[in-house]
């Protein structure tokens, strides 16, 4: 059985504004749709929603002619980089927004977890939002009341459990939040990738919590990450987006190795035309590696990276965090700068690898800007992908060493005896 249809979905924004925001674009929508019976013109113009390349007009399609089937019982994982229409579409699901153009069939309730916070009122109680978000499902309150301990428990909030939740951290918000969205019996639960917020314990949790309501209970999920390890652990199918459109969609093994590939190598990044790269704080400019023409580089020599931002606002607090992740999303690790005052302006940061530090494996590098320590201000995922290589290895070892990476460090030998 069908649980989910989108037919013909299509979402079209005009960049910058609200509406179209000019009185002759209104007149002439308002005409030719209303007096003249036609559709409405501004359909017929507008550029796919490329956040690597500035277009010519002002309308883009964030999400553009989608459509497929998702079967009752089914998880579906849904990848793509930032900016892909991944947050658009399961808004369009969950009734957050509407579509342009197409339709929605969903059987069964919808239970959403899309962003920190959404779905709460800041001033109730998290008591409270339980009960909130169990009415607005349409459950009365004797099922949410049987359900209450339960979610308490799963979240791990009982202690805040009586506190406005404006009062709560990000990651208590989506402890509650998913425990929400999980138990209160959905027959569709759409999970953004607000799961990252959380910690490794929460996020197992979580994702065995998902297992069980496909498996065990029939129930549909779908699930967006940028861990391609747990989307392969949970989900059965996949769908790849990229600029608004569906590019992959089949099973999960086949959609993860087309996505992977579609990561492309490099060792200089322009970050000009990145829609995710640039806020009222904060632009990133640029990341090279220093004397690196390809994205290949020796493991046994140190690798640099210049990266250059700008700081749009006056003496702020800045650390710059840059992450290297495996081919399957995890994290390896993530290396920072010291926090740093910086003023309005063009600043540059050196960042050195050391030699024999990395493995011969491929890295797909992500590069965050934090404020203040906390507050994170500027995220670009899948910035570049770069290998590593081992031309002169020494040893009788010619196979791939295991690991991600492949430190060199100090080692002594010291006889204490000798044997005759």
């Amino acid at each position: 059985m069908t649980a989910i249809e989108f037919n013909n979905i299509s979402k079209q924004y005009r960049l910058g504004l609200v509406s179209t925001q000019t009185l002759s674009h209104d007149l002439n929508r308002w005409w030719k749709m209303n007096i003249m019976r036609q559709e409405d013109p501004y359909l017929k113009i507008g550029e796919v929603n490329d956040r690597a390349h500035k277009g010519n007009s002002d309308y883009v399609w964030a999400l553009k002619d989608i459509d497929f089937k998702v079967e009752q019982g089914d998880v579906l994982g849904i990848i793509g980089k930032n900016g892909a229409g991944k947050s658009t579409l399961l808004k369009i699901l969950s009734k957050v927004t509407a579509p342009t153009t197409g339709s929605i069939k969903a059987r069964g309730r919808i239970a959403s977890l899309l962003e920190v916070g959404t779905g709460f009122h800041p001033e109730m109680t998290g008591r409270e939002n339980i009960y909130m978000n169990g009415a607005i499902m349409g459950m009365t309150k004797a099922e949410i009341s049987r359900k209450l301990d339960e979610i308490v428990d799963f979240s791990g909030c009982e202690r805040y459990i009586d506190t406005p939740v404006k009062r709560y951290s990000s990651g208590m918000m989506v402890r509650l939040g998913f425990a929400i969205a999980a138990h209160l019996e959905p027959e569709i639960l759409v999970v953004d990738e607000v799961l990252a917020v959380g910690d490794a314990e929460f996020q197992k949790k979580a994702i065995g919590k998902m297992q069980d309501v496909s498996r065990g209970d029939g129930r549909t999920v779908l699930f967006v990450s940028h861990n391609m390890t747990a989307i392969k652990n949970l989900c059965i199918n996949g769908l790849m987006m990229e600029n608004g459109t569906v590019k992959e969609f089949g099973h999960i093994d086949h959609v993860i190795d087309k996505y992977l590939s579609s990561v492309q190598m490099s060792s200089e990044v322009n970050f000009e035309n990145f829609n995710d790269a640039e806020n009222d704080k904060v632009k990133a400019i640029s990341i090279k590696i220093r004397d690196n023409d390809s994205g290949y580089f020796d493991i046994t020599e140190e690798l640099i990276f210049d990266i250059i931002l700008e700081n749009k606002r006056i003496d702020k607090l800045f650390t710059v965090n840059l992450f290297f992740n495996n081919t399957e999303g995890t994290m390896v690790f993530v290396t920072c700068s010291e926090p740093q005052l910086v003023s309005r302006g063009k600043i540059k940061l050196t960042c050195t690898v050391p030699a024999n530090f990395l493995n011969d494996n491929n890295y797909i590098l992500d590069l965050m800007v934090v404020e203040n320590t906390e507050l994170i201000i500027l995220d670009v995922k899948e910035v570049m992908k770069i290998e590593g290589t081992e031309p002169k290895r020494n040893g009788l070892w010619l196979g791939k060493f295991p690991g991600e990476i492949k430190p060199l460090f100090d080692w002594q030998i010291n006889e204490l005896s000798k044997f005759k």
